[in-house]
């Protein structure tokens, strides 16, 4: 239980406090402002933490981010004291440590300074410089668009997965309606698109769809008549790949699909909802690699009953396949998930050691981390992040996530950003989350976006 007399910190400390709450544990907050600094101080069952301040800004946002930033610090500081627990990431409660870096090295000051003021742990600054490194290319080059377009089916719902997606055969009946709907949002970007730097078609898996139904989303983008650029097709699980859907994919101009296993391990497919094996990822590779595509592989590190070994495995299978990029998420408990559901918090035995070989490993065979995110409740406080060959990193994922570039979304649960860079502003324009929702209203959405985006 949390008592606190600055209610607008609560969900930002709250985001902390839950990593180390107790049953029936309670804290005192105080928030007051003395002789020109803001003080943050904490209570707990006698013992006290405090963190002072000194805010040399008038802009309210900037003041909010310092306050909240340094109520962070004094309650992991007292939590952690307490219990003798550190977290990899410290006391950043953020999705996007590089952003902070970012911020940070634009306002002229060195990221790593504050990082290591919020305790992030040494390996953990050096793998956000060298992210930004490898970002640096693109980073400097950001602007334009990237075209997003949703796909939300897919063969079965695996355990982990929050996304909007049902098995395709409930909602098999939406199909048709639902690729209309999209034909007609494409159709309706021509006066808003001026600058695509890349395509990214979505899931779900894509290719539960079968080739008639994948023809029509394909035409619909080449109809738009863009210049070439990155096109990637998050084609997903191996069970559903065919020689006739990677040419068809070819034929339209796609450069880059997703062959998305999790693991390699049949026993652990089989226990989060999977229906292929790895035999079958094998097998959609080999498919996927002769039409000329790079090619991106997802791991899942933590997931149920898999052992370091088996991670390791699964890891190993990766890299002898060289895709140009390898995902690797760390398993987080995410709303409307079935582990969720089932699981109160995740405790992994060994996750912090399966993350450190991740990297090792992926080092080791010549791959560099080029973007990476973290998530509220994921196992042993890690993060997700994409490895890249030299200069095959994916575009969409770093415009995306470094939010660098305008994001035109199309399709249920799409969110369409607005950056307005010299501002340090982003507006957001969101979809209906579920399928029925969505194409009821697709002439509003149409109608929205073109007044979201000024057109």
């Amino acid at each position: 239980m949390l008592k606190s007399n600055a209610e607008w910190l609560v969900p930002e400390i709250m985001d902390v406090i839950r990593l180390f709450e107790e049953e029936g544990a309670n804290f005192v907050h105080y928030f007051y402002f003395t002789s020109g600094t803001y003080v943050n101080c904490i209570e707990y069952e006698g013992s006290v933490s405090q963190y002072s301040y000194r805010a040399d800004t008038a802009d309210e946002v900037a003041y909010k981010r310092y306050a909240r930033r340094s109520a962070k610090l004094a309650f992991y500081e007292l939590l952690s004291a307490l219990t003798g627990k550190t977290f990899p990431y410290g006391a950043l409660t953020g999705i996007r440590p590089t952003k902070l870096a970012y911020m940070e090295r634009e306002e002229g000051r060195d990221p790593a300074e504050l990082l290591r003021a919020m305790h992030v742990a040494e390996d953990n600054i050096s793998f956000v410089q060298r992210v930004l490194k490898v970002q640096q290319p693109y980073y400097q080059n950001r602007g334009g668009q990237e075209l997003f377009i949703s796909l939300p089916f897919c063969p079965t719902k695996c355990a982990y997965c929050s996304f909007i997606t049902a098995p395709i055969s409930a909602t098999k009946g939406y199909v048709e309606a639902y690729i209309s709907c999209v034909e007609r949002e494409l159709a309706a970007l021509k006066p808003i698109l001026s600058d695509v730097r890349s395509v990214y078609i979505g899931g779900g898996t894509p290719f539960v769809l079968d080739e008639g139904e994948l023809a029509r989303i394909y035409a619909a983008v080449n109809a738009l008549g863009l210049p070439p650029c990155e096109y990637t097709v998050e084609a997903g699980r191996p069970d559903v790949f065919t020689e006739g859907k990677l040419k068809l994919s070819k034929d339209f101009g796609v450069t880059r699909v997703c062959v998305n296993p999790q693991s390699f391990s049949d026993q652990t497919l089989k226990k989060i909802g999977r229906r292929h094996t790895a035999a079958q990822t094998f097998q959609a590779y080999e498919m996927a690699v002769k039409y000329g595509f790079d090619i991106n592989i997802d791991l899942i590190a933590g997931l149920e009953g898999e052992s370091f070994e088996d991670f390791a495995y699964s890891l190993g299978s990766a890299i002898c396949l060289r895709p140009a990029n390898i995902t690797v998420h760390t398993l987080s408990l995410k709303a409307g998930a079935k582990l969720k559901e089932e699981t109160g918090r995740l405790h992994i035995e060994g996750i912090g050691g399966m993350i450190a070989l991740s990297r090792s490993m992926l080092f080791k065979a010549g791959y560099s981390p080029y973007y990476m995110y973290r998530q509220k409740y994921q196992a042993g406080g890690h993060e997700n992040c994409g490895w890249s060959l030299p200069g095959r990193e994916c575009v969409y994922n770093i415009g995306v996530m470094e939010e660098i570039a305008d994001n035109v979304a199309v399709g249920a649960n799409a969110i369409s950003k607005r950056v307005f860079a010299g501002e340090n502003r982003i507006e957001r324009l969101a979809s209906p989350k579920d399928i029925p929702t969505y194409i009821n209203k697709c002439d509003k959405l149409i109608a929205d976006r073109a007044e979201f985006f000024g057109r």
